[in-house]
């Protein structure tokens, strides 16, 4: 533990401002077959540049900086190459830190760094999973009292979406548990909150009543089509006050939300979209105001 002040921590959303966060450096960043948009990459031959992919996260970094953010960063691991991808070991809740527990055997390990930098931080755990792999991608916080987990079978079990939505439901939050098909990753390539009313949503495959439900709670939703979605195009992290981080590669989803008013800064990611991870995949909320 640290006999430092505790680092101010906390979310009850997935757009309030955001002041804080927790990123990865990539030097041990590697593509290998973690997901079916990694494996088509694989497939196609593409060739992986580590020197690009290390200015690529500066570039994300600077645009985060430039929104007034502080970032923070979990010591690397040269024995986790994904670990660049901070938002699945773990999700920060009004109550401290929720710890997932991590599918394939090459990423469990990424638990042990998360949690050595909130221990030394003063940030409390306030649970662990412990019913089977569910992965911080398919937890969203809505908006204040309301919690989307998606769970595929694979990456997230029913079960584990079950276990965690008990204990947010007996903080008085309303939960919605939504399967959908595992070849999408997380439920964020298919949805993701930009701003306080607006989200990105795959139309498509995301079945009608789940968008009935968004739609019900005030959500506008963008849609994002089948394609946009395998490549990353809808993950997107909102910032608070107007603005969103996005990918440059993005460029139909963000010329939408710049319609709509939002400011939408725009790294180039390529190196890390075609290992399965965009803006949302490679950013840890510490503490929204």
């Amino acid at each position: 533990m640290t006999d430092t002040p505790p680092l101010a921590h906390g979310a009850d959303s997935d757009y309030g401002l955001l002041t804080d966060v927790l990123l990865c450096e990539p030097g041990n960043f590697k593509w290998f077959p973690a997901n079916s948009v990694a494996e088509e990459t694989l497939r196609r031959g593409t060739s992986f540049d580590l020197q690009l992919a290390q200015r690529q996260h500066r570039e994300m970094v600077q645009a985060l900086e430039s929104a007034g953010v502080t970032c923070h960063f979990a010591a690397p691991d040269p024995n986790l190459p994904y670990q660049v991808y901070t938002r699945d070991p773990d999700v920060m809740t009004p109550w401290g830190v929720l710890v997932t527990q991590m599918f394939r055997p090459q990423r469990v390990g990424e638990v042990a760094p998360i949690v050595r930098f909130y221990q030394g931080h003063g940030i409390p755990v306030w649970n662990w999973a412990t019913a089977g792999s569910i992965e911080g991608g398919d937890i969203h916080l809505v908006r204040p009292g309301t919690l989307l987990i998606g769970y595929s079978g694979d990456r997230t079990k029913e079960a584990s979406a079950r276990q965690v939505a008990g204990w947010f439901e007996g903080q008085g939050w309303q939960v919605r548990c939504q399967p959908f098909a595992q070849h999408f990753l997380h439920m964020d390539l298919l949805f993701a909150m930009a701003a306080e009313k607006v989200a990105l949503a795959c139309l498509e495959v995301l079945p009608d009543d789940f968008a009935a439900w968004l739609r019900g709670l005030g959500i506008e939703l963008v849609p994002v089509s089948y394609k946009e979605a395998m490549e990353l195009n809808g993950n997107v992290l909102a910032l608070g006050g107007g603005k969103v981080l996005s990918a440059a590669g993005s460029t139909g989803v963000n010329a939408k939300l710049r319609a709509l008013g939002l400011d939408v800064l725009d790294p180039d990611l390529t190196m890390f979209t075609m290992g399965g991870g965009g803006p949302r995949c490679m950013t840890m909320p510490i503490r929204r105001a």
